[in-house]
């Protein structure tokens, strides 16, 4: 690529608390050492990477479709990408178009035969780490609840007489959740089963 390049610099991050400041520094440096002029950002903040549908990604994409850039630079591929299969995707897309993709951290772009198999080498792993990470957790939910434990709030007893008292006197449904402690719908629910037939105190 050469000065002439229109380059799009993506960043992102999952909470509104943090900040691409730092992505944007590094990757605004890099297009400065190769002489890049033409650059683009696109800045997705608060948007979590498990999500392929993001504003700004969504309007990069829409630019490479219609052939605005030349080139893609992340400050790391799991910034950009979702999963494996995501970002192969996007790869193919970039590749069928002639953009090049350029990977910050992992000093990997897909100019070249290699950098195309170590993008997807380390993207394969990536996907595999999330994968097991995804699984200690769901066998240590399924073996807290074979131990009998239980996961999540506890359950809030409803007096239901209370319900209807507080509802007599002429409260809201909001104001009786809030008055007995519960969800707008558990109000609602219980209203519900009560003129469907006797109030149960026990319920």
């Amino acid at each position: 690529m050469d000065s002439n390049s229109r380059v799009a610099i993506y960043a992102r991050v999952s909470t509104k608390d943090q900040s691409c400041e730092m992505q944007l520094r590094d990757l605004r440096s890099y297009c400065a050492s190769r002489g890049f002029t033409h650059v683009r950002e696109y800045v997705d903040i608060g948007e979590s990477g498990a999500k392929d549908s993001r504003p700004e990604l969504n309007r990069l994409m829409d630019h490479a479709r219609k052939r605005q850039i030349d080139a893609v630079l992340v400050w790391r591929f799991d910034r950009f990408a979702r999963s494996t299969k995501h970002l192969l995707l996007a790869l193919e897309e970039f590749r069928s178009k002639g953009i090049q993709f350029i990977s910050y951290q992992e000093n990997m772009d897909t100019d070249s035969p290699l950098g195309q198999a170590l993008f997807c080498i380390v993207a394969a792993v990536a996907q595999l780490e999330r994968d097991l990470i995804r699984e200690r957790v769901s066998s240590g939910i399924r073996n807290a609840r074979a131990a009998g434990k239980q996961l999540g709030r506890p359950r809030r007893a409803v007096d239901r007489n209370e319900i209807l008292r507080l509802r007599a006197e002429g409260a809201s449904l909001r104001e009786v959740a809030l008055k007995v402690g519960v969800g707008y719908g558990t109000v609602r629910k219980r209203l519900e089963v009560a003129t469907a037939g006797p109030a149960n105190p026990s319920a």
